[in-house]
């Protein structure tokens, strides 16, 4: 990717880690545009937050079923996992994030 693709693209990238409402408006914004560099940043989003719901609903489960509520500290792993894809957006870096990044190939 060339710095100018980088450089519009920086602001709509780091939006698509702000929670599922600034991947859908990341998503709407580069939808004209058709912005590499966003275009990535939001597919590592999307694994994100869908990571976010999955541990969410089977983290409850468990919590609920089995009475293993301290597992519940793994739903910070979505959070720090999006800080890093938004401090990578910021910095000009397209790098997977770790264990998520290369789903869905």
């Amino acid at each position: 990717m060339d710095q100018n693709t980088i450089s519009e693209g920086k602001t709509m990238a780091i939006i698509s880690y702000i929670t599922v409402i600034g991947l859908l408006i990341a998503f709407i914004v580069n939808s004209d545009k058709k912005n590499e560099f966003v275009k990535f940043h939001i597919g590592q989003s999307l694994r994100v937050w869908i990571l976010a719901i999955a541990l969410s609903i089977v983290l409850g489960i468990m919590a609920a079923l089995m009475g293993i509520g301290f597992l519940r500290i793994l739903q910070w792993a979505p959070w720090i996992l999006a800080i890093m894809g938004a401090i990578n957006a910021n910095n000009g870096k397209a790098e997977k994030l770790p264990i998520i990044g290369s789903i869905g190939e």
